[in-house]
């Protein structure tokens, strides 16, 4: 036991401080220690996320531009060269389902077929998309390529 290891008892110790607005003999009576006026003595006061004071907030100050499309819909590339690496272990159908089994890509992702890298075994890729070069080299090394 150390002096820094000193704990008063569980249960032993209340600090809840002094009860608010509870007259003035209790020494926080009146305005109950919130002080004069402004906007934080008021009940149901909260600050709002960014608020400075009244001065023009960094988020309004900063000018905006660019787009962001809201119906975009991003794919997870798998080059060409994946999918030779996963023939040459002994996969011929490739799906979705195999993509995440072998840790390509996650559950949620969509998925594009990109023509890196060469492939030159026999596939049937099932997946969401397919770019024309990589679906060109699929088929040319016998293969097929569905979307779902």
């Amino acid at each position: 036991m150390n002096l820094h290891s000193l704990k008063p008892a569980e249960g032993s110790v209340h600090k809840e401080g002094k009860r608010l607005g509870r007259g003035e003999g209790s020494g926080k009576g009146g305005t109950a220690a919130r002080g004069h006026k402004g906007a934080k003595s008021r009940s149901g006061y909260s600050k709002k996320i960014g608020f400075e004071g009244g001065q023009m907030p960094l988020q309004r100050r900063v000018p905006k531009f660019g787009f962001k499309n809201i119906n975009r819909v991003d794919y997870q590339g798998v080059g060409l060269s994946k999918l030779q690496e996963l023939a040459d272990a002994g996969v011929t159908e490739i799906t979705l389902q195999i993509l995440i089994e072998k840790r390509v890509v996650s559950k949620n992702d969509k998925v594009k077929i990109l023509a890196n890298g060469s492939l030159n075994a026999k596939v049937s890729v099932t997946v969401h998309k397919f770019t024309a070069a990589a679906k060109a080299a699929i088929e040319a090394a016998g293969g097929t390529a569905t979307p779902l």
